[in-house]
């Protein structure tokens, strides 16, 4: 009783936060001092000293240069030209395999995409966060989901890879509309994905209408019961989710109001996945073996044992063991 076997990427980023610069709007959910924990733009020569500092801890060609943060091609122009140049040689050199940046729908068109290909920009991710029209313009995205089809589009013409990112809970959003943008983001089949349950913070809209009542985001189960669905639903199409949850930083936990935080976001997620293919195969009274990969035990078991809780609960005892020929979410049970 196996799960399909899934390749192993390996993805790692050389972080550039460009925090909240060239960004036309401010959406509910936005506090980027909190996620980018920083408030200053780095100079290019900051930026320089942060790439050598990386390339020495890093095997060459292994990364990515990533500029997040902002909507880098939004800024202005000549400051992201100076990124770009001093980024490039790190590229030309084989020290990276190549740069990444994230942006806005509708800062895409043909001139922005000529730069960034000449200077060895290789994925680009867009921020799509919804293909809901309503809770776009809810969210003060700016932005409208035939502009994310449009952009996408371009950007796998021009032969950059795609990523696209989306959000989980927002504002006067609905679980039904929350798989529905999943779907029409698998539809555009991007290389890669983000997908980020909303983290309610200080000092944003969303934080205010959390505070006043208007808004009322799901519970954290739902949330986590939606996500791993979410999961499954990208890998099973060839997708790979290179985030879920908002990475953890103290800054952020010192903001948060509320939504769907947790620093093991993912590992929750992947358990829920794990449970319920358990739970496909056992039945009540039984005593089984679980092997799974050595990696994988915690995810497994559940965080803090609750699916070791779960089958207890009802009358179903679970070993788990590893199996070093078992990878990722690969999974032999065996009836004890």
């Amino acid at each position: 009783m196996g799960a399909a076997k899934q390749t192993k990427h390996r993805h790692s980023n050389i972080a550039v936060f460009i925090p909240h610069m060239g960004c036309p709007h401010t959406c509910s959910f936005c506090n980027q001092r909190s996620i980018s924990s920083t408030a200053a733009a780095p100079s290019a020569d900051e930026v320089r000293r942060t790439l050598e500092a990386a390339c020495e801890k890093l095997p060459d060609g292994d990364s990515e240069i990533a500029f997040f943060g902002g909507s880098f091609t939004a800024v202005d122009r000549s400051y992201m030209i100076s990124l770009l140049e001093t980024a490039r040689p790190f590229v030309k050199s084989g020290k990276v395999r190549g740069i990444r940046c994230s942006t806005r729908p509708d800062c895409i068109d043909r001139e922005i995409l000529d730069i960034l290909e000449s200077y060895g920009v290789t994925s680009i991710e867009l921020g799509a966060q919804s293909m809901d029209d309503g809770v776009l313009s809810a969210n003060g995205r700016g932005h409208t989901s035939a502009q994310v089809e449009k952009a996408s589009q371009m950007i796998k013409e021009r032969g950059f890879e795609l990523g696209l990112q989306m959000m989980i809970g927002l504002y006067r959003s609905t679980p039904e509309k929350d798989m529905n943008t999943a779907r029409k983001i698998i539809a555009l089949s991007p290389k890669t994905a983000r997908l980020y349950p909303v983290v309610i913070l200080k000092n944003t809209r969303l934080g205010e209408l959390f505070q006043n009542g208007d808004y009322i985001p799901y519970s954290f189960d739902t949330a986590t019961e939606m996500c791993a669905d979410m999961l499954k639903m990208f890998e099973t199409t060839g997708i790979r989710v290179i985030k879920l949850g908002l990475h953890a930083s103290e800054t952020v936990e010192a903001d948060i109001l509320g939504g769907f935080y947790h620093p093991a976001f993912r590992e929750i997620c992947e358990g829920i996945l794990f449970r319920r293919e358990i739970e496909r195969h056992t039945e009540k009274g039984g005593s089984y073996t679980v092997c799974v990969s050595p990696n994988a035990v915690s995810k497994a078991m559940g965080q803090k044992k609750c699916n070791i809780e779960y089958f207890s609960e009802k009358e179903i005892s679970i070993n788990i063991l590893t199996d070093e020929n078992l990878k990722n979410r690969e999974i032999i049970i065996k009836r004890n």
